[in-house]
C-alpha cells in the first residue's frame, strides 16, 4: 500500500469483532442444565471448564480475567484486605487505581487505538480507562441517609438509564431483598448501551445466582429456579448480540459449594490472646493496630495479618487444628498459588469444602457493634453472608423493616437492623479451589471451536483478544 506521495503506508488493521462478555456468577455444569438459552449457546458454539484463581471471589477473579495475571502481580488478593498504611480493613473498594498491570483494553488499543469499551457493573470500574461505565454507587447524604443510585460515565448516561429503567435497585443488588430485579436492570442497561453506543467490548456482570445459592445451597430447588430465572433474563441479551454480529463469551468466576460449618477464625485468635478490641458505648470494635493477629474473612479464605514476625508461629498454632480449617498457607504456600503480594496476610487460611469463615470477633452478642445487624459491607472487617437473611430471632423483624423503608421514603434517617448474628442459615459458599469440574466455573462461547480442553483464568484476556481479531491484526500476545 502506498500513500498519495508514493511512500509505503502502514496497513490498516481490520476492525475488531465486537464482543459481549457475560460474567454469570456461580455458573457450573450442574446449573447449566437448568439454563436452556446458555446451554444452546454452548451447543452451537463451544464450552470448556475454567480453572479459577485462589481466592475464587469476584474482585480477584475479574481482575485476573482482565489482566491475565495472578494476584501476586495485579494486587487484588481478595474482595478486600487490610490497608496497613491506613490501619483499616476495607472491602468492596471501587477505584481501578487499586489494580496493577496491563488491562484487556490496553492491549486491544495497541492494535485499535479507537477501541471502545463498556463496563456494566464489573468491579473496579471507577477511574478505569473505559469509554462507558455503569457501577452501583449509593447517594450518601450529609444527614447519614443512603439512597440507591449508580455512577455512570459519561454522566448523561445516568439520566438515560434512570428514565428508561428506573433508579438502580441497590437494595435488590445485595442484602435480604437481593433478587432477580438487579440482574434484570443490569441486563436492560447493557442492551441499551449496546444499542445506543455500539462499543467494541461490552462487559456485563450478572450476580443473581450468588444470592439463592448462598442462602439455600447449589443443590436446592430454589437455586435451580434462580438459574432458570436468570437464563430468561439473559435470552434478550443473546438475541441482541446475534443481531449485532457480536461474539458472546460467558464466564463464571467460581462455583458455589454446599456448606454447613461457619468457622469463627477471629474468635479463635482472640481466645489465644492475639486479637484485641476496644469498647465504645458498650460495643466492641476490632483494634487492628493493637492486635498481634487478626483475620479478614472472605468466604472460604481468610487473610491473617500478623503485626510482628515473632508472632507468626503463635498465630499458626492458634489456628492449627481449628475445626473447618483445611490449610494455612505461609510464604511458600502463598507463592505457589500466586498470592505472594504485600497486601496478603502473613498467613492465609483456607476452609474445608463444607466450611466458611465468619468475621465475628466478639464473644458475647450483647457486645456486638451496631453495624453487625445492618447491611453494612463497608464497615464490617470481613465478608458477612448473613446479610442475605432477616433475623428470625428478632420479633416483628419484617414490621421493623417496613417501618425503616417508610422512613426512607419520607426522607428521614433510618436503620435497617435486621441481619442475624447467627451464621448457621448460610448454605453455600466459595473461595477455595473446586474439588471437581462439576462444581467449577465454565467458559462458553458462541463461536464454534473457540474454546476447548481447559481455559485458565489467566488465559481469558488473550482469549478475548483472539476472538476480537487481534491475532489476525498482528497483535499475537495479550500484552
Amino acid at each position: 500500500m502506498t500513500d498519495t506521495n508514493g511512500a509505503s503506508a502502514a496497513p490498516t488493521a481490520p476492525r475488531p469483532v465486537p464482543l459481549l462478555v457475560l460474567d454469570v456468577v456461580g455458573l457450573t455444569p450442574r446449573l447449566l442444565a437448568h439454563m436452556p438459552n446458555l446451554r444452546s449457546l454452548a451447543a452451537d458454539g463451544s464450552r470448556a471448564p475454567l480453572t479459577t484463581v485462589l481466592p475464587a471471589v469476584t474482585c480477584t477473579a475479574q481482575t485476573t480475567f482482565l489482566t491475565g495475571t495472578l494476584p501476586s502481580e495485579h494486587g487484588v488478593v481478595a474482595n478486600g484486605w487490610y490497608f496497613r498504611e491506613l490501619g483499616d480493613v476495607l472491602l468492596w473498594r471501587q477505584h481501578n487505581g487499586l489494580v496493577a498491570g496491563d488491562r484487556l483494553w490496553d492491549a486491544a488499543r495497541r492494535t485499535w487505538p479507537d477501541y471502545t469499551v463498556a463496563n456494566i457493573c464489573w468491579w473496579y470500574a471507577m477511574g478505569a480507562d473505559t469509554d462507558i461505565t455503569v457501577t452501583p454507587r449509593p447517594v450518601y447524604y450529609s444527614d447519614g441517609r443512603k439512597e440507591p443510585d449508580c455512577y455512570t460515565r459519561p454522566p448523561a448516561l445516568h439520566d438515560e438509564l434512570t428514565r428508561n429503567f428506573g433508579t438502580f435497585p441497590l437494595f435488590r443488588f445485595w442484602g435480604p431483598g437481593a433478587d432477580l430485579v438487579s440482574s434484570r436492570w443490569i441486563a436492560d442497561a447493557t442492551r441499551y448501551v449496546m444499542r445506543t453506543r455500539r462499543p467494541d467490548l461490552t462487559l456485563c456482570y450478572l450476580p443473581h445466582l450468588d444470592y439463592d445459592l448462598q442462602r439455600y445451597g447449589p443443590d436446592d430447588p430454589r437455586a435451580h429456579r434462580a438459574a432458570a430465572e436468570l437464563d430468561t433474563v439473559i435470552a434478550p441479551l443473546l438475541d441482541d448480540a446475534r443481531r449485532e454480529g457480536r461474539t458472546v463469551v460467558t464466564l463464571s468466576e467460581y462455583g458455589i459449594t454446599p456448606v454447613s460449618r461457619p468457622v469463627d477464625i477471629n474468635r479463635a485468635l482472640r481466645r489465644a490472646g492475639l486479637l484485641e478490641v476496644y469498647t465504645q458505648d458498650g460495643m466492641e470494635y476490632l483494634d487492628t493496630g493493637a492486635s498481634r493477629a487478626f483475620a479478614v474473612a472472605d468466604h472460604q479464605l481468610a487473610h491473617v495479618y500478623v503485626r510482628r514476625s515473632q508472632d507468626v508461629a503463635a498465630t499458626r498454632e492458634a489456628l492449627t487444628g481449628l475445626a473447618g480449617v483445611e490449610q494455612i498457607l505461609d510464604d511458600e504456600g502463598k507463592k505457589s498459588h500466586g498470592l505472594d503480594h504485600p497486601r496478603s496476610g502473613e498467613l492465609v487460611a483456607v476452609a474445608e469444602r463444607d466450611a466458611w469463615f465468619t468475621y465475628y470477633y466478639w464473644l458475647d452478642d450483647a457486645r456486638a457493634p451496631d453495624f453487625a445487624r445492618l447491611v453494612e459491607i463497608h464497615r464490617k472487617p470481613g465478608y458477612d453472608p448473613a446479610e442475605l437473611f432477616m433475623d428470625p430471632e428478632s420479633p416483628f423483624v419484617r414490621l421493623k423493616a417496613a417501618g425503616a423503608v417508610a422512613r426512607k421514603k419520607l426522607g428521614l434517617r433510618y436503620r435497617l437492623a435486621v441481619v442475624p448474628l447467627d451464621p448457621s442459615p448460610v448454605r453455600g459458599s466459595h473461595g477455595r479451589l473446586p474439588s471437581d469440574d462439576d462444581e467449577a466455573p465454565l467458559v462458553l462461547c458462541s463461536a464454534p471451536g473457540a474454546v476447548n480442553g481447559r481455559v485458565a483464568a489467566t488465559e481469558v484476556k488473550s482469549l478475548l483478544l483472539r476472538l476480537a481479531g487481534a491475532e489476525a491484526a498482528g497483535q499475537v500476545s495479550g500484552g
